[in-house]
């Protein structure tokens, strides 16, 4: 009898030890992909909250401490470390990792970032975009591939972007980045002082006639601000966007390629057509007119900064959004100042939205850490206190809500952290997104181009320069050397300096170059259709 008791105690104790087991995983069934509290900054969470926020993700390995190196374009804001403190308070709790958010400054960017990629140096999370060659980095080897690691890793995250958006950052079948959600339009825009063309009577620029009309205004009535500002990436900020506008073309083609939306496979060399030719003429007589610095090329400050504090007085092109950003952020300092916008796509005919390659993160190969950089990226996207925290700062102390609204604390001036100062445009999340009441005017420019869009045909254009690749990095350096400075307004004889880059170019291989690039081009659209 005594012998059967215990038995039967044993079963009892199995018993109840089993339904207490069975209760706590009921109790908490999501496996750590909760993705924490949605309380803003400052609140307290809740004690489920809590605990779901420091539960480890599944298939993780957390048990060694680790700190990720996050690196982002562009300049870092004031108040970084703060935010920054804060991150890693929860991060520690929830990932047992800490983060070190590192910015490469807009000078020299692109050298910059082609270093990180190229040394072998610690990055365990980086910004991605067209406009950073990520198909081509794709295709070298430079990022990991997501496809198995995103489920186990980041789970939430993997649901959380829908799948034709996963689809459309494949490269060779693989996805090496993690694309922004949020519906926007990148193409550019005209910007200007609002409150100068009033006040002068100038013409609003819509086109390059009117933009010149206004630009000589400034000139005229205004001899200490500077006309347009373009800043050092020349080759973006002016030659790009010129021929977005002026040329209608497709995307920012390499090495001198030009086509025309409406006729993809008519692609020509730009470089060294009468065209070409014309153009540089356009920005020589621009230089020569005191409408921007000859010395341009040197410039560090921000472009939009110039504008907002009153130093330059108009852009050739700006995108809706950033557009926004620099009004809001010239209104905290200059409430009597404006801004005017015209986008390009309401003059030309189309506009394409955002292509889900423009925004996004990739891990480098050489990462080792890339579970716990997917896991925290994760948190970046899906958890409202990580999002809010490095989107917006610390509510109270850098914005606050009010009837819906984001609002700056004090000015731009005062504020160590304006809104989206981490230019954490790949982690918006459009759940948690916090616009100003100005945001309402970019929604009606959506609004407008959405009656004009056209598909995006260039950004999933993933090209392979490996056969070409010396050349490549050759031609890189000659047009640093020689178009720049003509593009800059720099050589008094445009027409002999054109020849000149146009020779070099050649002896660096351009022919070669273009030959393949428009094969792989023409191939890419027979294979899309």
């Amino acid at each position: 009898m005594i012998g059967k008791s215990k038995k039967m105690a044993c079963l009892m104790l199995v018993f109840v030890l089993a339904l207490t087991l069975l209760a706590a995983c009921s109790g908490n069934n999501n496996g750590g992909n909760n993705g924490g509290s949605t309380a803003e900054p400052g609140d307290s969470a809740s004690p489920s909250a809590s605990a779901a926020a420091t539960e480890e993700p599944t298939g993780i390995d957390t048990s060694k401490k680790v700190e990720l190196q996050f690196y982002m374009l562009g300049n870092a804001p004031k108040d970084l470390p703060k935010i920054e403190a804060e991150i890693n308070k929860m991060a520690l709790e929830d990932l047992n990792a800490t983060v070190k958010f590192n910015y490469t400054t807009w000078t020299d960017w692109d050298q910059k970032y082609k270093l990180l990629l190229s040394t072998g140096q610690d990055v365990d999370l980086i910004f991605t975009a067209e406009w950073t060659q990520y198909q081509q980095y794709s295709k070298k080897g430079a990022f990991l591939p997501l496809e198995e690691l995103l489920p186990q890793a980041a789970p939430k995250l993997y649901e959380f972007v829908p799948q034709d958006m996963w689809d459309a950052v494949k490269i060779d079948g693989h996805i090496y980045t993690v694309p922004a959600t949020y519906k926007e339009y990148v193409t550019n825009g005209f910007v200007w002082r609002e409150d100068l063309r009033a006040k002068y009577n100038l013409p609003k620029p819509v086109d390059i006639k009117t933009l010149e009309e206004y630009l000589a205004g400034i000139k005229q009535n205004e001899p200490t601000i500077q006309p347009i500002a373009i800043g050092a990436g020349i080759d973006m900020a002016l030659s790009d966007a010129y021929l977005e506008f002026y040329r209608k073309v497709v995307g920012p083609m390499s090495y001198g390629m030009i086509a025309p939306y409406e006729d993809p496979a008519n692609i020509t060399s730009y470089w060294g057509s009468p065209e070409h030719l014309e153009d540089l003429k356009t920005f020589k007589r621009w230089a020569d007119n005191g409408y921007f610095s000859k010395n341009e090329l040197n410039e560090t400050e921000g472009s939009q900064d110039k504008l907002a504090n009153g130093t330059a007085a108009a852009m050739l092109g700006d995108n809706p959004t950033r557009y926004n950003s620099t009004l809001n952020k010239m209104k905290s300092v200059h409430p009597d100042w404006d801004l005017g916008y015209h986008p390009f796509g309401l003059t030309n005919g189309f506009a394409t939205p955002v292509h889900p390659i423009h925004n996004g993160f990739a891990i480098p190969k050489n990462s080792k850490n890339a579970e716990r950089a997917l896991a925290f990226y994760e948190k970046m996207v899906t958890d409202k206190r990580y999002n809010l925290l490095t989107q917006y700062g610390f509510e109270g102390v850098n914005y606050t809500v009010e009837n819906g609204y984001y609002k700056m604390v004090g000015d731009a001036n005062s504020n160590g952290f304006v809104r989206e100062a981490m230019n954490g445009w790949a982690w918006r999340n459009p759940e948690f997104m916090l616009f100003e009441p100005s945001y309402d005017n970019v929604e009606k420019i959506f609004s407008e181009l959405d009656k004009v869009q056209k598909p995006d045909i260039y950004t999933g254009f993933a090209e392979d320069y490996t056969e070409y690749q010396a050349e490549r990095a050759a031609l890189e350096q000659v047009e640093k050397q020689y178009l720049f400075p003509l593009m800059a307004g720099q050589v008094a004889d445009v027409e002999a300096g054109l020849a000149t880059f146009m020779e070099k170019a050649k002896q660096a291989g351009l022919d070669k170059v273009q030959e393949a690039y428009k094969k792989q081009w023409l191939a890419y659209l027979a294979e899309r259709g």
